[in-house]
């Protein structure tokens, strides 16, 4: 496997968030997502990337070990997959998402605007099926 860049994890995160959040946006609360199997299963998916990554950063020193939570998170998610609490997805998609976003945002505004405008490009291009990520990337241009 091919080692990834760091500043792509961070892309990785937010596209999973933007994911996340316009899946549940048809969902008016955690019982209603887990009876949606597909909607579910995909939630859970972007929440398994966003640990992932999120771990990556941190080995990284890009984010701080206070994040390490985001990880144990996924961790529980992918080891207890039988009893994972709807309730408390659906929390953290309604009260951490948002603010998760904003700092993975600061962290791509710190990098060159060459390198920004790279990968937003390629991610345009790989999402051009995905209205709503492709709008939220175009913001974040330079």
């Amino acid at each position: 496997m091919s080692k990834r860049f760091w500043e792509l994890f961070l892309f990785d995160i937010l596209v999973a968030i933007l994911k996340i959040k316009e899946v549940a946006k048809n969902f008016r609360n955690a019982e209603e997502l887990k009876r949606d199997f597909v909607a579910w299963d995909s939630v859970i998916r972007e929440f398994e990337i966003i640990g992932e990554a999120t771990g990556k950063l941190i080995k990284a020193g890009i984010l701080p070990k206070e994040y390490q939570e985001i990880v144990d998170f996924r961790n529980l998610l992918i080891h207890h997959y039988f009893g994972i609490d709807a309730e408390e997805v659906w929390n953290v998609i309604q009260n951490d998402l948002e603010s998760f976003a904003r700092t993975i945002t600061d962290r791509i505004s710190t990098l060159s605007d060459t390198l920004r405008q790279e990968i937003i490009q390629d991610l345009i291009e790989e999402n051009r099926h995905l209205h709503f990520v492709v709008e939220f990337l175009k913001k974040l241009s330079p």
